[in-house]
Formats: structure tokens, sequence, C-alpha cells
């Protein structure tokens, strides 16, 4: 399996390389791993990009370090692949954390090796509620997913994948398979950075490094996201980000890429994003 080495810890990030073309690479969501976004790489890959996801430090076939669960981290991780691969007018798709991660590595990097970026269900500018920030979750919010994944995260990862899907709402037409993949892919991932990633995702004020962005953005959202809601996030990075387009899907969940129902579309929107 193909790795590349991090400057940082020399820690190994696994990732998987697949097409030929502009390079399109994807960071993908807490508690997730690469695989999350194997239909969208396999839509891109078949339409010629290529397409480049990979494990986050902590889970999946990466290293589980003991430090280094940070934006700061993940996103100077994200620089280490882009360099080591030598990628060039790239397009960041981000999901989530990996929104974030994206967000941070524009923050900190740059766009010089950047052509686009995609932000969906992405946690900027800041999912905490403070005095500046009234829309966010109380910090309560996260302290019952810390408890979660420290005492019984098998148990919560399953209860999980139903509002991350929208599984719990009337109608729903999410399999068990879609929720046992969540589950699966989430139980890859070691309990440090998973525990880690939650004050990552949740207290990391992104504000500032949205401002960096100099390229075309699309901004994409379900509004009936119950992971990260839409008036804390998309709502307000779309005002953020000079030009950026704002995408909302009516009635979708956190995890619309995953869900047929949703992802048809997305991927239509994805693919002529990445044409345009």
């Amino acid at each position: 399996m193909p790795f590349i080495t991090t400057k940082k810890d020399a820690t190994e990030i696994f990732y998987k390389d697949w097409g030929s073309g502009q390079p399109v690479v994807f960071s993908h969501g807490w508690p997730l791993t690469a695989d999350a976004w194997d239909p969208q790489a396999q839509l891109v890959a078949d339409n010629g990009f290529r397409a480049i996801a990979h494990d986050r430090r902590g889970g999946g076939r990466s290293g589980q370090t003991w430090d280094g669960n940070d934006l700061d981290t993940y996103a100077d991780d994200l620089a280490d692949l882009i360099e080591a691969l030598d990628l060039r007018d790239v397009i960041l798709v981000g999901h989530s954390t990996g929104g974030g991660e994206v967000t941070r590595y524009i923050g900190r990097h740059g766009t010089g090796r950047v052509a686009k970026a995609v932000l969906l269900g992405a946690i900027p500018p800041l999912m905490l509620k403070t005095p500046d920030n009234p829309e966010g979750l109380p910090i309560d919010a996260f302290d019952q997913i810390r408890d979660g994944v420290a005492t019984d995260r098998s148990q919560f990862y399953e209860d999980l994948s139903a509002q991350f899907y929208g599984a719990n709402r009337s109608g729903s037409t999410v399999s068990q398979g879609i929720r046992d993949e969540f589950w699966l892919w989430s139980m890859s991932v070691g309990i440090k950075g998973a525990y880690d990633c939650v004050k990552a995702f949740s207290e990391t004020d992104l504000t500032e490094d949205l401002k960096r962005f100099d390229i075309p953005t699309l901004i994409a959202h379900g509004d009936d996201d119950q992971i990260v809601p839409i008036v804390a996030s998309a709502m307000k990075s779309s005002k953020i980000v000079e030009g950026a387009t704002l995408k909302v899907y009516p009635g979708a969940p956190h995890g619309l890429a995953m869900v047929p129902k949703f992802a048809e579309q997305f991927n239509a929107d994805l693919l002529a994003f990445a044409r345009s």
C-alpha cells in the first residue's frame, strides 16, 4: 500500500491514488477514513481526473500517533502529501473535519498548488458556541461525544450513524449497510486520535483561514445536517470566502455524499465544478 512519511514526526500516512489528470485530493470527516470518499474518487477518476484520498493520522491505515491530533498537524500532513506527490493545480475536497483540514491547509500553506476547493458539510468557521458565535453548539454537546468515545465507542458509533445519515428522520431510506459501514470505518480509528479530534473540530476557529481563500470555492451543505448545523457553518463561511458558491441540499443530512438519495446530485455538482 502507498504511504508518505511526514516531515514533522515521521508518521506514515496511507493514501489511495486512482486515475490520471488534474488531481482531486479528498479529506474525509471524523471519525472515518479515506474509504468514505470511494464513490466520489471513482467518479472523478472515471472522468479524467486523478483521485487521491488519504487516511488522516490516528486511524485507518495511517499511523496512530499519540500527539498531533489537531488541525495544524492535519493540515501539515496534507501539505506533505501534496508535496511528496508533487501535485499542482489541485482541487481540494473536504468533508466535515476534512473541510477544516482543507481550510487550515490554505491558511497555513496558501493556494500556490491549489486551483479550487470544495467544502462539504464542513466545520468552518467555528462549531463551538461562544459570545461571538451564538449559532454554534454548546460545549456540552462535544463533551457528550468525548464521553461516548471514551466509554463505549462501539455503541456510540452505531447510534451516531443515525444522525450522520439522517436515518432517524421519517421516511429515511438509509440502509443498514450504510450504517454498518460507518461503524466499521469508525472502529478503525484509534481511541486517542478520535478523542483528541473532538477538540480539534469543535474549538478551532478557522475564520482567518477562510479569508485566505483566493480560488473558486464551492461550499455545499445539507439543510438537515444534525452534526454540523448549516447556520453556524456554511451560511457563515460562504459570506467570508470571497466569491464562494453556496449550494444547499434540501433535507440532506451530514453524510449526504454517502446516501444515494442525495449523492447523485452532489456527485453531479462536484464533477461540474471540477470541470468548470
